[in-house]
């Protein structure tokens, strides 16, 4: 963390406060002109091309934000062409009946493909009669169809036992092996036996991976390195479809819905997109705070990969509103703020009135104008929609969130170095998690009960668990980057300082460890008895799985997998 002398800056902000009510009134001044890229977390610049609306075929501007079928540019023949095929698709799951590694063959099909919203009562129908049978079975003579079938169970919320038997040598059974490997990923703690079996499946398989069938090779290794359990659907699709291998018919027929979908999903994604920059330009902070990242797309990323269901088009555009600010807010407390500024905007944030505002530098106030703004009109939405107002959880996220920035800008200004617990604590509220999938349970409006938004609002562990696997994967990609080297301290620095004489190479390994570990706790907590809608615990997955793309620097200080991410899908 570096702070810098703070530059005066002219708020255009035209204001009258009634912080207690909740109320902001604001004239902004936009900006005519924005490039928007990528940046690394130093502030240096990504290998990305200079995103506009105009390279990623943003739509005219139109009164309507909702976007129509004419206005995605999809015409009445491709909405009944692709009505069709998802009764053609719906069809053919019927028919595979009692036949279930076939039912389950297209499951996973057509998860991987991205599709399976569609088809959730089928989906359910099948798994529901496994449940029911699953366990009964003493010895099982397919490797592949029992590890396929718990790894689908577990996906959905069914609990079974890892305990199984299977008939005949598995040493040779590539495809057995790959469905052991994919299935050990939703292990929980305790489960002994399927850790075992990932590791005895893993050695295996990467032992094989030298077979003249590069084919079969390139299979071994996409599952090896990206299991689709902590992998993204959508990122991982094209890769499916090309790997896919069998004669049968029905994959054909999955794969030209998908082409539809994928057509149809995109302009949704476009036009989200579209109102995104809008949102960002008219807003007017890249132009106030010019130290501050300007990112709308690399932000819009994360609810695009979070909540997939084209119908959460709403929600997504919204969700990016409050990752904008932690971003920002993070930018003031890493590399701009004094320690006096951060200690009077902490203030502010915690008691969210005007008399804690006043006295804030011109450019805190900007920011926070644009905080309560955000704030009081996503609560004010959500009290609309579902009858519950949201606001004192939203401002005490926000809250906890500045007071975590504010412990590391303490640390690092009298150069302390925690201890790995002290930081890891500190560090999973200052990832900005818990913030943003607040928002989002309130947003999707599952499930708003005084009990589950006091659950929220206390950090549970499938909250806390995302955040984990956020903060680690973050500090591994950071102590990539030299530049970025004692920025504001990383989980490694204080594991190599608490364990004097570990090299860099074993503190990584220690890391990568502890993922792996809180990947566990998170499958368990997404098992029955489970508070929380399927919707929002898949999102919490999701955040896990989008984690390795936004963080997995090159020797460039690029993020190639999010870029290929990004051009796939806009």
């Amino acid at each position: 963390m570096t702070y810098k002398k703070r530059e005066k800056h002219v708020c255009t902000y035209v204001c009258r406060y009634s912080y207690k009510l909740g109320l902001l009134l604001s004239v902004v001044s936009s900006s005519t002109n924005i490039i928007y890229c990528i940046h690394h977390p130093t502030g240096s610049k990504l290998n990305f091309t200079n995103i506009t609306m105009s390279t990623v075929h943003i739509h005219p501007s139109r009164k309507d934000d909702h976007p129509s079928t004419e206005y995605l540019g999809l015409t009445n023949e491709f909405q009944m062409e692709h009505a069709k095929k998802v009764e053609e698709v719906r069809s053919v799951l019927k028919e595979a009946g009692e036949d279930t590694l076939k039912a389950l063959l297209m499951i996973d099909a057509v998860q991987r493909l991205g599709i399976d919203y569609h088809f959730h009562g089928e989906i359910e129908a099948v798994l529901e009669r496994l449940y029911t049978k699953f366990n009964m079975i003493d010895c099982h003579n397919d490797l592949y169809e029992l590890a396929l079938g718990f790894r689908l169970l577990r996906q959905e919320g069914y609990y079974v036992s890892a305990e199984g038997k299977v008939q005949g040598k598995i040493s040779q059974d590539i495809e057995g092996l790959m469905g052991l490997y994919e299935a050990s990923q939703l292990s929980i703690k305790g489960e002994d036996i399927l850790e075992e079996m990932g590791d005895f499946s893993s050695q295996l398989l990467n032992a094989w991976n030298t077979n003249d069938d590069q084919s079969q090779a390139r299979i071994v290794r996409n599952t090896l390195g990206h299991p689709h359990h902590k992998s993204l659907a959508s990122f991982m699709a094209k890769r499916f479809i090309s790997d896919f291998r069998g004669t049968e018919r029905w994959i054909n027929v999955f794969k030209e819905l998908a082409k539809m979908d994928f057509n149809l999903v995109k302009s949704i994604h476009q036009n989200e997109i579209r109102q995104v920059f809008k949102w960002w330009k008219d807003l007017g902070l890249a132009r106030e705070l010019k130290f501050a990242r300007n990112q709308p797309l690399k932000w819009y990323m994360w609810p695009l990969a979070v909540l997939p269901h084209p119908s959460l088009s709403e929600q997504r555009v919204d969700l990016t509103k409050p990752i904008s600010l932690v971003y920002i807010i993070d930018d003031i407390f890493d590399v701009h703020g004094t320690l006096d500024e951060l200690n009077l905007f902490t203030e502010a944030v915690n008691r969210w009135e005007y008399e804690a505002v006043e006295p804030l530098p011109d450019y805190m106030k900007t920011c926070f104008n644009a905080l309560n703004g955000i704030t009081n009109e996503i609560s004010s939405k959500i009290y609309k929609d579902y009858g519950w107002n949201p606001i004192d959880s939203l401002r005490k996220s926000w809250a906890i969130l500045c007071n975590a920035f504010l412990v590391e800008a303490k640390w690092f200004s009298v150069g302390h170095v925690p201890k790995t617990d002290e930081y890891l604590k500190n560090g999973i509220i200052s990832s900005g998690v818990h913030v943003v999938l607040g928002h989002m349970f309130f947003l999707l409006g599952h499930g708003i009960t005084k009990r589950n938004v006091d659950i929220v609002d206390d950090f549970p562990g499938i909250i806390s668990s995302a955040a984990t696997i956020l903060r680690l994967w973050d500090d591994l990609g950071s102590a990539k980057d030299k530049n970025q080297e004692g920025h504001d301290g990383s989980y490694l620095d204080c594991y190599m300082k608490e364990n004097p004489g570990t090299s860099i190479e074993n503190a990584r390994c220690h890391v990568m460890l502890s993922i792996s570990e809180t990947w566990k706790l998170l499958n368990q907590q997404c098992l029955p008895p489970n508070p929380f809608s399927s919707c929002f615990t898949k999102a919490c997955l999701n955040v896990a799985r989008m984690v390795p793309l936004m963080y997995s620097y090159d020797g460039n200080q690029c993020l190639p997998s999010l870029e290929e991410h990004m051009k796939s899908l806009v």
